[in-house]
């Protein structure tokens, strides 16, 4: 028993970087998915968060937002992470964070 034992630990060079390689070739498949997933579901997210959070710090006073809750406002007040927008015919405001802001309907010139 202790002969089977020694004689398995005592592979040559050859044998061992073929197991080497059997485990590539298993681990390629896997390795191919994370990449596919990355450019196709990962890098595409992180590009369309970083688009909405830099139009919620360009946010103007004047600014038609929809909220993520379908709100639907003129922008009045601004401060550091929360905003005061005013809605309806019967004026009313609410104050909201910028989080909550889903889109701004209001086009601006490129400068």
């Amino acid at each position: 028993m202790n002969f089977n034992l020694a004689s398995s630990l005592l592979t040559t060079g050859a044998e061992g970087a073929s197991g080497f390689m059997v485990i590539l070739i298993q681990m390629l498949p896997l390795v191919l998915v994370l990449v596919i997933m990355y450019f196709m579901l990962i890098r595409p997210q992180r590009k369309k968060e970083k688009k909405v959070q830099e139009m919620r710090n360009s946010l103007q006073v004047g600014d038609e937002v929809i909220t993520r809750g379908g709100v639907i406002g003129r922008v009045v007040s601004l401060r550091e992470d929360t905003l005061v927008i005013e809605t309806g015919s019967d004026r009313s405001k609410i104050r909201i964070k910028r989080w909550a802001i889903e889109s701004c309907e209001t086009v601006h010139d490129e400068v």
